[in-house]
């Protein structure tokens, strides 16, 4: 036991409900997967890909529906032969299995009671074939990614579901998902080539093989008879194949694709269809080739406001027939929720309850079509009764990129936004439909009403072009009178949808627990029986995802609603959507910050002291708390900016002892003999091997704590030099701040090279926009370093001496600060300021902070002549850099410097946190994985970034490549070419 191991219970809720909730994890499932399961488990496919804890359970027990079922067993395959195994080991037991990848499904399709498979960890990867035309996608591979890939190309995916940045290509064709711009043309549905699958009894089938049908019917006769005669079942009624095909005219996802069996000749054919849409129940996709589409990167976008919800509705049709690709639908409670999302207008939050607003969009390959769209559209404007209610709306089309992204960024935020704004403790339902394009209004209409006489307080959006709406209902799923009143509204709209409209109950989000229960009433006795004889076909055993789209229990859709007890207030509008999920950095290693959420709302559930609360806190501080980079770009995914590593850094300051804090606190106010000694603690370092190191520093973890002794890497840089340039104050245009990370280490090639601080100084005299270095900047710092491990003492300290320290080196923020590490930017300019005095805050508006690569990139670059440049570069931006948005700055120095610039797709925080590379080198190892893939399988001249940890980071990622500052590189570019540079002494 290390000497200062954390007390667990430093954890412990202290405020929760009176009573444990309905819905807690039970005492008897404190120690996890039964022994017997994990024990066959294990020995089918290894230790490592079996988790069993109650903490791993719990965290795969919610995704972003109104459900929660707690597995038996978590299981996380690799390959094709492992999913199969898992399929025989269910099959021959009689157990039951469920896939899982992104869990952004909002009826409960990722969630199960017995075996659930995670296909997200090991099943990501994209093949580009036929110059785009097409690709070989892996089931794991988020939408986004998938979509960086292929835009390259000048292709793009048909379906663009509101969660790509999250949900996986394996997801979307299971619930054949679609979005803004899919319809009914562009969906999987329409646009899938080929899949590969693996059947519940383990046959693998691909449809896209030449001999597809033949292995088939070898394989699985009984099956392909038994498709086949529904097949000739469904053609010999001429009714039921007209109301099949009258069912797919507008945009439909409930029950199995009955239209596959006419669409499909061949046994082969029809599974592919019936694969798409069929949310786990048939088999587990394992690859998608897709039919891609053109990118038309020309874009005209509006944002156009009626006084009332019919007013929007009637001119839909008019930017359909004018060759709109997308029609948005916000009404007046969804605008105002939206307010909540960064960059949206806060005068949103005075509109009147009746207006409503479509956000419309043409695409075109070109700027004549564009121009000609354009046209177009303005006519169809002054036909329109448009309001301007609010300073914000201009009612026009733009083709600027960045006001076009802050209208999508609000409408893909409806559900996270108005979710996010619900009462505190209420469970949030989200339900889409379809009904044909020319009676949304009425349907419109008729569910406000319905939402206002049940008690609902209404948010419709929805994809107006297709006639598809979505909206939100929130109540308590622990008062029975509230889930009372939401079945009683079900009933009555489903009945209402089905009866007036004849429309579809799920039109884009596939069936799932909530609308199982009315498949029959919107298909009737006998298409729902021959979906029925369907299933049993596939899986006769029944092992895969049962009750998720066929269930005949007329209450299903009221078991396993979950509770959402409140946690703490920076988390507390979390709805677990997922969003958050691809860019933490832990998510592939420990937990993630919805998981992190979701374990502590269990906590809650519980009563004080009980077993299962017990063991949540014993995984909890290393799986959460200790592994959490504290990056914060959970923040950027999270539509509402609920920001994760805010509270992770809280539970660490909860965590440390008084003694502890003291100490720290010390350390910020003696820092400069703290700074001195680390740098001459590296120097020395240099001379003792690494192996030592390694073996010293790995024994004093042991027996101190891994969260506070660093781990030696033997990517750590030497040391920097021992004095900074020297300059003068006289016609300086900036003070330059070095960060004392670059005052402690040196760059790749040692401290005799020219050093960052060199480099900056040497271009902006060559750029005649000289800089100063104040004397006494040792001892100060952006106080990150006690910020990120939750030492609120020592963090106030350096806050508000780098403040005072800054203002009086500005002349009162005459000059602006010049900082050459991204993460003390950030950390000046925006994560001091809560721990400031009210006259430091003062102070601190009057700063002027800087990046040190915006700053060459916006006065230097100007001003400078590049002499020579290398053959390629790879970047790696930094997390600081996206909070800054300073990315786009990154790559124009790079650009300037190399002839070739790639940024990773994969890109992504590295994890290294300052130290927490050194406390947790797992942490990067596992951050890094993809992006050291993408960098290592090809040679660069140059590996540039701009922050030092970030750059050994990357370097103890990809095996020691050498990364460095991309101002370094530039330096060199506009070295003189005659003659030797000067050095700066």
């Amino acid at each position: 036991m290390p000497l200062l191991e954390p007390d667990p219970n430093t954890l412990r809720p202290t405020i929760r409900a009176e009573q444990p909730s309905p819905d807690r994890v039970p005492d008897s499932q404190a120690g996890g997967t039964p022994e017997a399961l994990k024990r066959d488990l294990v020995a089918l496919l290894g230790t490592d890909k079996v988790l069993s804890k109650v903490s791993d359970l719990v965290r795969y027990a919610s995704d972003a529906s109104p459900y929660r079922f707690l597995p038996q067993v978590v299981v996380v395959p690799e390959t094709v032969g492992e999913v199969a195994a898992v399929l025989a080991y269910a099959h021959s037991h009689s157990r039951e299995v469920v896939f899982r990848a992104a869990g952004t499904s909002l009826n409960g399709q990722a969630q199960g009671e017995d075996i659930l498979v995670d296909v997200r960890h090991h099943w990501a990867g994209i093949e580009v074939l036929d110059g785009g035309a097409r690709a070989r996608i892996a089931p794991g591979t988020t939408i986004v990614r998938a979509n960086t890939t292929l835009s390259r190309h000048g292709r793009v995916l048909g379906p663009d579901p509101a969660s790509a940045i999250a949900c996986t290509v394996g997801g979307v064709v299971a619930n054949n998902a679609s979005g803004m711009t899919a319809g009914t043309t562009r969906n999987s549905y329409r646009l899938v080539d080929s899949l590969t699958f693996v059947l519940p009894s383990g046959t693998v089938v691909d449809t896209g093989a030449p001999d597809a049908d033949e292995r088939l019917a070898a394989a699985e006769p009984e099956l392909c008879a038994g498709l086949l005669s529904v097949k000739a079942e469904i053609e010999a009624d001429p009714a039921l194949v007209a109301r099949i095909r009258a069912k797919y005219e507008i945009k439909n996802t409930n029950g199995y694709r009955l239209d596959a069996f006419l669409d499909g000749a061949t046994p082969a054919a029809i599974l592919r269809g019936l694969m798409v849409g069929s949310e786990g129940t048939f088999g587990f996709i394992s690859e998608v080739v897709f039919d891609t589409l053109p990118l038309d990167r020309e874009v005209s976008t509006a944002l156009l406001f009626f006084p009332s919800l019919p007013a929007a509705a009637a001119a839909v049709p008019l930017f359909n027939e004018a060759g709109a690709i997308a029609v948005e639908l916000m009404d007046g409670n969804t605008l105002r929720a939206s307010t909540s999302v960064k960059g949206v207008p806060a005068d949103w939050a005075e509109l009147p309850k009746s207006t409503t607003a479509l956000l419309v969009e043409f695409r075109a390959p070109d700027k004549a079509a564009q121009e000609e769209y354009e046209r177009v559209a303005e006519g169809v404007l002054e036909g329109l009764e448009l309001v301007a209610p609010v300073d914000s709306v201009t009612n026009e089309f733009t083709r600027d990129a960045k006001t076009v992204g802050g209208y999508w960024k609000a409408r893909k935020a409806f559900v996270t936004a108005v979710g996010g704004a619900r009462p505190s403790g209420t469970t949030l339902i989200t339900e889409d439909f379809a009904v044909p394009p020319a009676r949304l209004a009425e349907a419109c209409e008729a569910l406000l009403e319905l939402q206002t006489r049940h008690g609902f307080d209404a948010a419709v959006a929805g994809h107006a072009a297709h006639g598809n709406l979505h909206f939100l209902l929130a109540f308590d799923a622990a008062k029975p009178a509230d889930v009372a009143r939401y079945a009683a509204f079900m009933d009555e709209f489903c009945a209402s949808t089905v009866e007036r409209f004849d429309g579809s109950l799920k039109a884009e989000h596939a069936t799932g627990r909530n609308i199982a229960p009315f498949l029959e009433l919107e298909w009737g006795p006998r298409a729902t029986e021959l979906m029925w004889r369907t299933k049993q076909i596939i899986d006769p055993a029944g092992v895969l995802a049962p009750r998720v789209v066929l269930d005949r229990d007329p209450e299903a859709h009221l078991r396993g609603l979950k509770t959402i007890p409140q946690v703490e207030l920076i988390a507390d509008p979390c709805i677990e959507c997922g969003f958050c999920e691809p860019t933490c950095p832990s998510h592939d290693l420990t937990t993630t910050p919805r998981q992190r959420i979701v374990l502590r709302r269990e906590m809650m559930r519980q009563s004080d002291g009980s077993p299962v609360e017990a063991n949540l806190l014993d995984s909890y501080g290393y799986d959460a708390v200790d592994t959490c980079a504290g990056d914060s770009t959970c923040a950027l995914a999270c539509p509402v900016g609920i920001d994760t590593g805010a509270m992770m850094k809280e539970f660490r300051h909860q965590r440390h002892s008084p003694r502890e804090e003291r100490i720290a606190g010390l350390t910020a106010k003696d820092f400069k003999a703290v700074e001195a000694g680390a740098r001459l603690a590296v120097a020395s370092a240099e001379h003792i091997s690494d192996r030592l190191l390694t073996a010293v520093t790995r024994g004093a973890r042991k027996a101190v704590r891994p969260d506070l002794v660093p781990e030696w890497l033997p990517e750590i840089p030497a040391a920097a030099a021992r004095r900074l340039p020297r300059t003068s104050r006289t016609k300086a245009t900036a003070v330059y701040y070095p960060a004392c990370v670059n005052r402690i280490f040196g760059g790749p090639e040692g401290p005799y090279e020219p050093s960052l601080a060199q480099a900056v100084v040497a271009l902006a005299d060559r750029a005649e926009r000289p800089v100063w270095i104040p004397e006494d900047v040792g001892g100060t710092c952006c106080a990150t370093i006690w910020h990120s491990k939750g030492y609120d003492t020592g963090n106030a300290v350096m806050a508000n001496r780098i403040v005072e320290a800054a203002w009086g080196w500005t002349g009162g923020g005459r000059l602006p600060l010049v900082v050459d590490a991204s993460s003390c930017t950030l950390g000046i300019a925006h994560e001091v300021v809560p721990y400031l005095t009210d006259d430091n805050k003062e102070l601190h508006a009057e700063l002027t902070v800087v990046d040190s690569v915006v700053w060459a990139a916006e006065e230097l670059l100007p001003r400078l002549t590049v002499h020579r440049t290398v053959g390629s570069a790879v970047l790696h931006p930094t997390c600081s850099m996206q909070h800054l948005g300073d990315v786009e700055q990154l790559r124009a120095v790079a650009e300037a410097c190399a002839d070739e610039v790639v940024i990773p797709d994969d890109v992504g925080c590295c994890a290294f946190a300052g130290d927490r590379g050194m406390l947790h080198e797992e942490l990067t190892r596992s951050a890094t994985a993809k992006e050291a893939a993408e960098v290592t399988s090809r040679d660069f001249d140059a590996h540039l970034s701009a922050n030092r940890m970030c750059e050994v980071g990357m370097d103890h990622a990809t095996g020691d490549r050498g990364y460095y500052s991309v101002l370094m590189e530039l330096e060199r570019a506009t070295r003189p070419p005659v003659g030797r540079a000067r050095v700066i002494e």
